[in-house]
Formats: structure tokens, C-alpha cells, sequence
């Protein structure tokens, strides 16, 4: 078994989501390992990963739409709210989704679908550069 890291910095233009599905085949190419699994993990407790379509802007529109709704900003809701009014539902819609995806390897490819790619998911107004570390297992 062979093994390989990286630190994907990466920085959103808003809040929403922002592929990343390039920059993770680049990685896996370069790796040289034919079989395996990629690990993706998000080093942030306000942003999360998504394996969604990436053919249709709409779905991402949408998305975003649905997750206000369900984690709005509103002063009079939460208690916590240390670096301003979208800081409690950011850590919300992150709980609700996901920090860690896995995605098989296979003829030094990743396997996704026609229509999936990668996507960092920003839940703060304000953009920041998040931290998404690609670790890749296999042989």
C-alpha cells in the first residue's frame, strides 16, 4: 500500500458552493496510485463537502435557498453568535451536512458519476480560505 496527502486551500467566492472536482483529479493523477480510496476532509467546523451536480447551476441556487430556510439568520433564535449573526446557522447547515466524503479510485481515476463533482460548501457570508486535506490510499 502506498499512500499520499495534500492541503487543497481553498477559497470561496461567497457563500454557496465551490468545485473543487479539477483540483482533486489533479492530485489523484499525480499520485501515480492506480486503486484505492480518496479520503476529502474539511478542517472547519462553518463549511462542509458535497458530491453534487455539477451541470446545472440551479441545483447549487437551490441548495443554498433550501439551507437558509432551514438555518436562517435571525438574532432572536440563537445564543451563539461570537463572530456575527450567520456564525450559528453556518455551524448548523455544517452539522447537517458533511466535513468527510470518500471517493473510490480506480485506474487512477476518481469514480464519480456523470454529473458529480466535488464542492466545498461556504456557510459564512464572509469567504474565507478553508483547509481540505486529500488523502489517498491504495496501490
Amino acid at each position: 500500500m502506498r499512500q499520499a496527502i495534500h492541503h487543497l486551500s481553498i477559497k470561496a467566492r461567497t457563500r454557496g458552493l465551490t468545485e473543487f472536482t479539477d483540483e482533486a483529479r489533479r492530485f489523484v493523477s499525480g499520485t501515480g496510485i492506480h486503486t484505492g480510496l480518496l479520503t476529502l476532509f474539511c478542517r472547519h467546523t462553518s463549511a462542509s463537502l458535497l458530491i453534487q451536480e455539477n451541470a446545472d447551476p440551479s441545483v447549487q441556487r437551490d441548495l443554498e435557498r433550501y439551507f437558509a430556510s432551514l438555518a436562517p439568520e435571525d438574532a432572536e433564535r440563537y445564543e451563539h453568535d461570537a463572530e456575527g449573526l450567520d456564525d450559528m446557522p453556518a455551524h448548523l447547515r455544517t452539522a447537517l451536512t458533511q466535513v468527510q466524503l470518500s471517493v473510490p479510485v480506480e485506474y487512477g481515476r476518481m469514480v464519480l458519476g456523470t454529473w458529480q463533482g466535488l464542492y466545498l460548501f461556504e456557510h459564512r457570508r464572509q469567504t474565507q480560505h478553508r483547509d481540505v486535506v486529500l488523502h489517498l490510499l491504495g496501490e
